[in-house]
């Protein structure tokens, strides 16, 4: 028996019997249907991680280290292995398992993991650990997110209004969607909660000539979007502050925005932030939360790889759980909205930005982890093409005197 025909043992233990996959060991060997997708064992270390961490850690440890590797598209061969779409890693026979690394000689110490992997200290969800787990995703040059994101500097999910759109043009379209459902004005002042680098702030005021306070614990962040609103000429409009949202206490505002920023607040702070935000705003005020979602029969993997290597401390909600804890702070949901499908799109389009500038996003960081966002993209595409995860706008408004809540009678009003 070859080292691809033992490997394929492997891989048959990890995913389930006869994974359509075809295995090419370190000593050139292959094993597997011809026209299967190609996993590329490069060495021992690989199978020692998955000893120890038969699971999609150990997976994606190897991968980032460069020790597992694949032909073609990630998306494609994830999706034709249905690692995301169906199969759950992790449930294995660890006996088997043992024995087929025994007899490819790879049995022994675990390795260390790769130095992208994110360990945090402290107690969870304090304001120094939660600025440590922004840092640790966020400073990672701001050169290259603007390769991976392009000029918008937008990090969430774009609005597609047509098929062909562009990435720049459905990021901007988001934008203004998120001002009309806040009915940004002249008159009206919006906190910005997790601004990022500004790209939201700098739209409300370019092109509603709204007063902004954003908010980041990003020090990257905040350096570029300051940039940017002084090269826009926006200073005396927008302020952008390195500051953590409990500690925001200059209300009242007329509209607060958190777009993408609640996924990192926590289950056990969640109740806290949305009454934190309910105090800030005026009555009549409106919030608008942009936030990924889990379904239901969907729970969190334990270990999990984006956990470890993309967003420490993060939590994903069912959106039926975010809106109960939304109304029991004393918000009234008045719309929400499933952008679902297009975060598949968007990803896909930050994947193709990260490949065609491959070798420079690997000088601005590392292979690794530039190997990071290559398997975090792909695996997040295919889990919002098949529904395990969605993203939901959630628009809610403090009601003012008597129960008005000032919003339109109907959608057009924001969408026209």
């Amino acid at each position: 028996m070859t080292v691809a025909d033992r490997l394929l043992r492997m891989f048959t233990l990890l995913l389930g019997e006869g994974p359509p996959l075809r295995v090419r060991g370190w000593d050139g060997s292959m094993a597997g249907p011809p026209d299967a997708p190609v996993v590329d064992i490069r060495s021992r270390q690989a199978i020692r991680r998955l000893v120890h961490e038969p699971n999609q850690l150990g997976l994606g440890r190897a991968y980032v280290a460069g020790e597992l590797d694949v032909e073609g598209d990630l998306y494609d061969v994830l999706d034709t292995l249905s690692v995301i779409s169906g199969r759950q890693v992790g449930a294995v026979d660890k006996a088997s398992l043992i024995k087929e690394a025994t007899l490819l000689g790879a049995i022994g110490k675990e390795p260390a993991p790769p130095p992208e992997e994110i360990h945090l200290a402290g107690a969870k969800h304090s304001r120094d650990r939660d600025r440590a787990a922004i840092s640790s995703h966020y400073d990672a040059g701001n050169e290259f997110y603007r390769l991976l994101l392009g000029p918008s500097m937008v990090y969430s999910c774009a609005y597609w209004a047509g098929p062909d759109s562009s990435l720049e043009e459905a990021q901007r379209d988001k934008l203004q969607l998120i001002c009309r459902k806040l009915q940004l004005g002249p008159e009206s002042r919006l906190l910005d909660v997790g601004c990022g680098w500004g790209s939201l702030a700098l739209h409300a005021a370019r092109e509603h000539g709204t007063r902004v306070v954003g908010v980041t614990l990003s020090v990257e962040q905040l350096e570029l979007a300051r940039a940017r609103a002084a090269e826009a000429g926006l200073t005396d409009r927008v302020e952008f502050r390195l500051q953590d949202y409990r500690d925001v206490a200059d209300g009242p505002f007329d509209a607060i925005s958190s777009v993408g920023m609640a996924e990192h607040v926590g289950d056990e702070m969640y109740a806290e932030y949305c009454a934190h935000l309910y105090e800030l705003l005026r009555p009549g005020g409106r919030l608008l939360n942009h936030q990924i979602s889990r379904h239901p029969s969907h729970p969190p993997s334990n270990p999990s790889f984006i956990a470890s290597f993309v967003f420490p401390d993060g939590d994903l909600a069912p959106i039926g759980t975010t809106v109960g804890l939304i109304e029991g702070a004393g918000f009234q949901v008045h719309d929400t909205e499933s952008l679902r499908e297009h975060y598949t799109t968007t990803l896909r389009a930050w994947s193709a930005n990260l490949e065609a500038g491959w070798d420079r996003a690997v000088k601005l960081t590392s292979e690794g982890r530039a190997r990071v966002w290559r398997l975090y993209m792909a695996a997040c595409a295919l889990s919002f093409r098949y529904g395990n995860i969605g993203v939901h706008q959630v628009l809610a408004v403090k009601l003012g005197p008597g129960g008005a809540s000032g919003m339109p009678a109907t959608r057009r009003a924001w969408l026209g």
